[in-house]
């Protein structure tokens, strides 16, 4: 049974220039997009903890999001970056949460999926980051890094097949997956990950 999400369009050569041309930027972004993974994975913990088949692996996905934090700043700690005071807000997030249903099951199932999307877009651009970076010990972080985001897209679109038809939820993933390339290619170019 097919888990992978196939992205509808491929991250741009500019925004990888743009994330190289201003890496420490670039590495404060990412932190707070890791922190704010595993707290998105705990938060389905809270607001479904009916959900017992999953709960396990999303509190292992919010542990394993928060050791990437934890990764991260390490590097950031070698080069002098400090934390942002504040973390701002996520357009791309935002707006793809904007695109999920209001009804509880639609709401939950769309929630999965926007999880598993934007699990899936991290990996693709920690590849093309990776793929970027000079040999040494970051461009083999961020290829472990991809590895993981693609699995963990995968594990939100299994999530989504254990409570919904396989159907429904491949027609909803396509139909947000063209939604999704339309919301990233309308994003400004910066040294984020979003």
């Amino acid at each position: 049974m097919k888990q992978r999400i196939d992205l509808k369009c491929e991250s741009s050569k500019e925004w990888v220039d743009t994330v190289m041309s201003d890496f420490n930027a670039f590495l404060q972004d990412h932190a707070n997009c890791e922190r704010k993974a595993s707290s998105m994975a705990m938060s389905f913990v809270a607001k479904f903890p009916d959900r017992l088949e999953i709960i396990p692996e999303l509190i292992n996905t919010g542990v394993e999001e928060l050791e990437h934090f934890r990764d991260v700043y390490k590097i950031m700690e070698e080069r002098g970056v400090e934390l942002p005071h504040e973390i701002g807000k996520d357009h791309y997030v935002a707006d793809l949460i904007n695109l999920c249903r209001s009804g509880k099951e639609d709401r939950f199932m769309d929630r999965l999926l926007l999880a598993s999307l934007v699990e899936t877009r991290g990996a693709e651009r920690f590849r093309l980051i990776y793929e970027a970076l000079p040999e040494g010990d970051l461009k083999k972080f961020y290829h472990r890094l991809w590895a993981s985001e693609a699995r963990h897209g995968e594990i939100f679109v299994d999530m989504a097949l254990q409570y919904f038809e396989k159907e429904e939820v491949y027609n909803r993933l396509e139909q947000m997956s063209i939604e999704e390339a339309k919301i990233l290619q309308a994003l400004p170019l910066k040294a984020a990950l979003h």
